[in-house]
Formats: C-alpha cells, structure tokens, sequence
C-alpha cells in the first residue's frame, strides 16, 4: 500500500478550541454519567465528591500537563514520545501498555456504549425493558457494538481536523446541552432535595482508605490520564498553543460532567424511587434510571435523551482510544490512516465478542477466572476491565512520572509547559515538577501497593 504524506496523516488541530474540545470528549466519558454516580453511591455520597475533587486538582492534573507536554514536545505516538526523548526500552514499556491499553479498552468499552444505542431505541419507542435480559442477549448486544464500533471508526478515517475535531466540536456542546437538560429535570422535581443533599453535603466520618482510593482511581479513569490519550493529542497541537489554559479548560469539562451527572441521578432517584439503595452498582444507569424516567411525566422522552448522552459521551471517549494505535500505526509503521484504522477496528470488533458473550451466565467466557493478588476477577469483561481499565492505566501513571521527573530532565518538560503559556514560572513552575516528581509517584506507589494486597485484602480502584 501507498504511504500517503507524512503531514496529511499525522494530522495537527486547527485550533486550541478544537483540541480542547477533542481532549475533554476523550476524558469525558462513561466513566463520568456511568461509572461516576454509581461511585459515588457506594462511597458515602458527598464524601466521596470531596475527596474526587481534590484527587483530580492534586494528582490528576499535574499528570495531565505531564503527558500533554511530552506529547507536544516529541510529536509522537506514546512509544515515539519516550523513544524519540531519550526512553529506553524499559520506558518505551509505558508507551507500549498505553496503546495496549486504549485499545483492549475500546473493545469491551464499546459493549457498553452498545448498549445505550440499545436503550436509545426502547426509549424512544417506550417499551420497558429487563436489563439483565438484554445483556444476555448476544442478537441483541453483539449488532449494537458493531454499530457503535463502527461509527467510531468513520469519525476517526476523517482525521485529526477533519474527523476528531470537527466531530468533537459538535459532540461536546450536544453532551452539555442534553446533561444540563436532563440535570435541570432531576433536581426541580419534587422531593429532590434529599438526593441534593445526600450527593453534595459530605459526611466526613465517611472517608476511609478504600474511599480515597476509589476517587483516586476514578480520577485517573475519568481524566483520561495513563492512557497515551493525552499524549497522543498532545502531539497534534501547536508550539503556541497554551498547554496549561488548555488542561485546565480539560480538566473543569471533566469535572463539571461528572457532578452534573451526579445531579442527573440522585434528585431523581430520591425524589421517585424512595427507599431505593444508591449503592445499586454498575447496573445503577442502565437499570435504576429507565425506572425513575418512567415514573417521570413523559420520561421515555427524557430517557432517550440521557441514553443518547451516554452514547455521545462514548463516542468522545472511543474516537481518542481508537486514534492511539492508529497513531503508532502511522507514526512507527508507516501505514495510511484508511488501512490503520480498519485493521484496528475491525480487531477490536472481533474482541468485543467475548465480553459481550461474558454477560451470559454458563458460558465459557462468563465462567473465566483469575486471582490477582488475592482480588478474584470473573469474566472476560472484568478481566478486561481490571487488568487493562484500572491496573495498568496506573502502572503507566507512575512509569511516566518516573520518566519525566527522574530519568529525563524535567525541567526540559517545564519549558514545554511555558511555551504559549509565559506565566508558568516560579512557585507554579517549582510546584508542578514537585508534584510530578515526589507526590503523584508515591501516592500511586501505595494505590498499587493497596492493590496488591500489601495493607491487607486488596482492594481494586
């Protein structure tokens, strides 16, 4: 196959706007009106919210201005980032697991985001229907993900202006229109200011060691940091764009989605459902929500609209994790955007099999089971989803603060950070490389030492 140019390939964001835009869709996603509310239920409510907050502003950010500025810095790919700064093998290690990582999570990823297609449909034409049988329902399910998987890769074959940003800068204002809609909905409803309460008033006898780590996991999840995400858009954006305004325009985006879904959930639940437990779990969304939009005068309406937000907001997330490996496609391998992108995506269709047949009780990859240092994970999904959605993601963290703030010269990522962005000198600048090189390391090294078991039963983030 014909190399194409180089340049037209790699692509570059046309604007700070747009990469703002496609950066914040990456992080904002499922893991922030899926995985975030029911979090937040099983974690002591406001409590939980407190701590998130403070991980995102104190670990995950300084991270994020991490991994942007090696981005831009090398112009790379993930393994070209810390290749072409000076990375040895061991280093190239952490580029490797990100594009693993982004691409193992697209495949079970995008079982989820089928689903709300699924629930879009039964939404709109107003038939209930039984979570825990539509998963187990390969006809249904399989279909579903093919068609989220493949939207994906129609955004992606588009290009970095062409494709990403143009899509995110039309996906992005939908998301927060139909989130403030439907959170406007929540809260007005009546009896809702017991869920009010309950999601923003914090119970500080509430925060534990395995509440803190949760909302330090979530943060890490949430904000799209360990996954090469960053990096890789980071790659894409001009010398004289502002990293630090940028990050900080990305990490707010994320921020506001998940406490604005949040205020989708609770008022909701409290006000229609009393009495039922918010610690429902991952099935909180798609089981719990259907529930409370039916008892809502014309909730189907509004429950299409949520369902849609949960697909826009995956989607964000899917073009960015697809956009990794086709990067070190291009970059390392010298194949076309067209050819990398199909070859990947139709891989991640044929992954997506096992975890979408995972959700049937019985079968072979339901029945699937690891011990990982004492924490039992069953099924292929949540094989997946431990292994490379949560463990690796932190393992790549804590390798790129290692590279950048020890075994390269991190003042050399500083001067990145100051380019477009004058004001980032002195206490900001003196802070920033203190926090990427003693704070975030350690505090990640006792998030993996938790894992592992060191403090006692280990405990998955």
């Amino acid at each position: 196959m014909a190399v194409d140019n180089d340049t037209e390939e790699r692509g570059e964001f046309g604007s700070s706007l747009g990469f703002i835009m496609a950066a914040a869709g990456s992080a904002v996603g499922l893991g922030n009106i899926w995985r975030f509310p029911y979090l937040v239920g099983e974690n002591g409510g406001g409590a939980f919210v407190f701590v998130y907050i403070l991980c995102v502003l104190f670990i995950a950010l300084p991270l994020l201005f991490n991994e942007i500025a090696l981005g831009r810095k090398s112009g790379k790919n993930p393994i070209g980032a810390i290749r072409d700064t000076g990375g040895n093998k061991f280093w190239q290690l952490a580029g490797v697991l990100c594009v693993l990582v982004c691409f193992f999570v697209f495949s079970y990823y995008s079982v989820i985001a089928g689903w709300t297609v699924g629930y879009i449909i039964t939404e709109i034409i107003n038939v209930p229907v039984d979570f825990a049988e539509f998963v187990k329902t390969p006809l249904y399910v399989i279909p579903l993900t093919f068609i989220f998987i493949l939207m994906t890769i129609f955004i992606v074959l588009g290009g970095v202006s062409g494709g990403i940003e143009k899509a995110s800068k039309f996906l992005m204002p939908v998301l927060f229109i139909i989130i403030i809609f439907i959170a406007g909905r929540a809260v007005t409803l009546e009896g809702a200011g017991a869920g009010i309460e309950y999601y923003l008033k914090p119970d500080f006898s509430k925060i534990n060691p395995a509440v803190i780590l949760q909302a330090l996991g979530q943060a890490f999840f949430s904000m799209s940091v360990g996954w090469g995400l960053m990096i890789t858009f980071g790659s894409y954006l001009p010398k004289k764009s502002n990293i630090i305004q940028s990050a900080g325009w990305i990490a707010g985006m994320d921020t506001s989605v998940a406490l604005l879904g949040g205020l989708m959930v609770f008022p909701a639940l409290f006000a229609l459902l009393p009495g039922k437990d918010p610690a429902a779990g991952p099935a909180l969304v798609f089981d719990v929500l259907p529930k409370v939009f039916a008892a809502m005068p014309g909730g189907h309406i509004v429950g299409a609209f949520f369902f849609i937000l949960l697909m826009v907001a995956a989607l964000t997330s899917t073009i960015s994790m697809l956009e990794v490996p086709v990067a070190y496609m291009i970059d390392d391998r010298k194949w076309g955007r067209r050819r990398a992108t199909w070859t990947i995506g139709i891989a991640a269709m044929v992954l997506s099999v096992p975890s979408a047949l995972s959700q049937i009780p019985g079968t072979f990859f339901a029945n699937l089971h690891i011990n990982f240092f004492g924490n039992r994970l069953e099924g292929f999904f949540g094989i997946m989803d431990f292994v490379f959605g949560t463990f690796a993601v932190i393992v790549i963290c804590l390798m790129l603060a290692l590279y950048t703030g020890w075994a390269s010269k991190i003042s050399e990522y500083a001067d990145e950070l100051k380019l477009g962005a004058p004001g980032f000198k002195g206490p900001f600048r003196i802070g920033w490389m203190f926090f990427v090189k003693w704070i975030c390391p350690i505090v990640i090294i006792l998030l993996i030492l938790n894992m592992v078991g060191v403090f006692g039963t280990a405990q998955a983030a």
